[in-house]
C-alpha cells in the first residue's frame, strides 16, 4: 500500500526565497527517488496519511482541526525572533505574530528543522524536543553542477567579465540580515575585485530597511552589480562564474545558497555564525567580521593556492549533502511517521 503524503505550501508564490527552493527541492527528490513509496499531492484537502506543511498560512492552520490531515508535520524553517531583519512587521503587531508562529507549530504532531541548533530554541517555546527532527537542506546536482573552464569563460564572457576579473558572488533577498552592507561596503573598498549580489526584493516594500536598499543599488560603485532576483539556471552561471562565493549573513538557518556553492565547487566565504559549526564546519572559510572578511578576501585574490583548497573543501561538503543520501533519511522519516499514525 502506497503512503499518501500531502504537502502544503504557498513558498513558490514568493520568488527569490529559501523556503520555495527548499520546498521544490523536496517535492522533485520524493518523485525522482521515492515515487514508488509515496502518493504526493499538493495543497489537497481530501483525506491523507501525512499532511506536511512547508508555510504557515491561516488557511493551513485551520486545516489542522481536521480529522482528514492524518499525521501533521511542520518545516520549520523560521521562529519569530528570526523574521526581524528580513520583514517589516509593525511594532505593536509583533507579539501576534510571534504568538501564531509558535501556536501553528505546536498544532504539529512532528517538528523537522533543518538545523539542530532550533532545538533548544523551540524546547522554550514549550515544544517537546522528542517531537523535533533534524534533516538537513540539500540541492539539485542536475540544476547546480560545476562546469568545464571552457564553458565558465564563456558564462563568464557573457556575464560581461573578463577572464582575468576576481569576482565574489553573494546570494539571496537584498536585507538587512543578509550582510548586504557589508558586501556593499567590500566592492567600495575594493574597487579592483568584481562583486555581484544575485538577488531583490522577495517581498517588495514589505523588506526591512527597503528604501535604504533601494538607494544603495541606485548609488553602487563601478565593480557592485545587484542582479535583481534571477532564475535557478542563471544562479548556476554566477556560481561557476565567481571565484569565491562570500555570505554575510548575521542569521541563517541551513542556508540554501551556501550547499547550491558547494554544489558549483565554488570556495565559500562565511560570517561564522555558531548555527553552522553543527552542519557544514570544514567546508567554508569563516570570517568573525568585516575587517576578517576584507583581509580573506585580498589574500585569496593574490593566493590561487588557498583558493584552490577551499574550492576542494567546497566539492567534499556536496557530496555529503548529496540528494541520494538525504532521500534515503526523508524515506526512513516518513516511514517512522506513518507507523506512528496507525499505531
Amino acid at each position: 500500500m502506497t503512503i499518501k503524503i500531502t504537502m502544503f505550501s504557498s513558498a513558490q508564490k514568493v520568488a527569490g526565497q529559501g523556503v520555495g527552493s527548499a520546498y521544490s527541492e523536496l517535492i522533485r527528490l520524493l518523485k525522482t527517488y521515492l515515487n514508488n513509496d509515496f502518493e504526493i499531492c499538493i495543497n489537497d484537502y481530501h483525506r491523507t496519511d501525512i499532511s506536511h506543511y512547508h508555510t504557515i498560512d491561516p488557511q493551513f492552520y485551520l486545516s489542522t482541526f481536521s480529522p482528514k490531515r492524518g499525521r501533521k508535520i511542520g518545516y520549520v524553517h523560521f521562529l519569530p525572533e528570526t523574521l526581524q531583519g528580513s520583514l517589516k512587521i509593525p511594532h505593536l503587531a509583533q507579539p501576534l505574530v510571534a504568538k501564531y508562529i509558535i501556536s501553528f507549530y505546536k498544532r504539529m504532531d512532528q517538528i523537522v528543522v533543518v538545523n539542530p541548533s532550533f532545538i533548544p530554541k523551540l524546547t522554550a517555546y514549550g515544544i517537546a524536543p522528542e517531537k523535533v527532527t533534524y534533516i538537513p537542506n540539500f540541492v539539485s546536482q542536475k540544476e547546480f553542477y560545476p562546469v568545464s573552464e571552457d564553458q565558465r569563460q564563456q558564462i563568464r564572457q557573457q556575464l560581461g567579465l573578463t577572464a582575468s576579473d576576481f569576482v565574489v558572488l553573494g546570494d539571496g533577498q537584498v536585507q538587512k540580515r543578509k550582510g548586504v552592507d557589508d558586501f556593499y561596503r567590500l566592492a567600495q573598498n575594493n574597487p579592483q575585485i568584481q562583486f555581484i549580489w544575485a538577488g531583490g526584493f522577495s517581498f517588495g516594500r514589505l523588506t526591512d530597511g527597503y528604501q535604504h536598499y533601494q538607494r544603495l543599488m541606485q548609488n553602487a560603485p563601478h565593480n557592485m552589480h545587484f542582479t535583481g532576483i534571477v532564475d535557478r539556471q542563471k544562479l548556476n552561471d554566477y556560481l561557476n562564474a565567481a571565484d569565491l562565493f562570500l555570505l554575510p549573513s548575521f542569521d541563517e538557518l541551513f542556508p540554501m545558497s551556501v550547499l547550491e556553492a558547494f554544489n558549483t565547487h565554488t570556495p565559500v566565504l562565511l560570517r561564522d555564525l555558531q548555527l553552522y559549526h553543527d552542519i557544514i564546519a570544514g567546508y567554508y572559510q569563516p570570517a568573525e567580521n568585516y575587517q576578517e572578511m576584507n583581509q580573506i578576501i585580498r589574500h585569496l585574490w593574490t593566493n590561487p593556492a588557498d583558493l584552490l583548497q577551499l574550492a576542494q573543501l567546497a566539492a567534499a561538503g556536496a557530496d555529503y549533502y548529496s540528494e541520494q543520501h538525504l532521500s534515503e533519511i526523508w524515506r526512513t522519516f516518513y516511514l517512522q511517521q506513518y507507523n506512528q499514525k496507525r499505531g
